[in-house]
């Protein structure tokens, strides 16, 4: 059974974007070296031909796995979005009840998770933590540096 994994619109396109560079670019570019180093004579004792090789096959690799999740990959419509509760794609605004900081965090699928955006992955411990609260609920999060209690103060798309 294939369970999905959801991606906003430009997440998924991105995901798109980068299969179709390996596939494009990425082969072409292993290709020229390959054909370079075979140039160059005995491909026995020819160390550039081993590491194009190499390359290609790192490279193969990551295009598989880029298969494997562009197929698993779905769009997730941000209308269909409940927002009474912390889920997939909505951003929640938290208060660290200890130090009465407050963070903004959008629960995103794993490839997306950019911490300087603010996005977090749904399956951080952090994310994890907070799914299913809603606004005026508290949470305890394990995090790396002990328990951390925070409230979920809002909650939108």
């Amino acid at each position: 059974m294939m369970s999905y994994q959801y991606y906003t619109q430009e997440g998924y396109d991105n995901l798109k974007n980068k299969l179709n560079d390996l596939k494009t670019k990425g082969r072409r570019e292993v290709s020229k070296a390959l054909a370079e180093a075979k140039d160059k004579g005995d491909l026995s004792e020819n160390a550039e031909y081993d590491a194009a090789k190499d390359a290609q096959a790192l490279l193969e690799t990551e295009i598989a796995k880029l298969e494997e999740l562009f197929a698993k990959a779905r769009i997730l419509d941000e209308t269909t979005i409940d927002t009474s509760k912390v889920s997939l794609m909505t951003t929640v605004k938290i208060k660290n009840l200890k130090n009465k900081a407050t963070m903004k965090y959008t629960l995103v699928a794993e490839e997306e998770a950019d911490l300087k955006q603010g996005k977090i992955s749904i399956n951080s411990p952090f994310a994890k933590g907070l799914l299913g609260k809603a606004a005026g609920e508290k949470a305890e999060i394990q995090a790396p540096g002990g328990v951390v209690e925070v409230e979920v103060l809002e909650i939108t798309l």
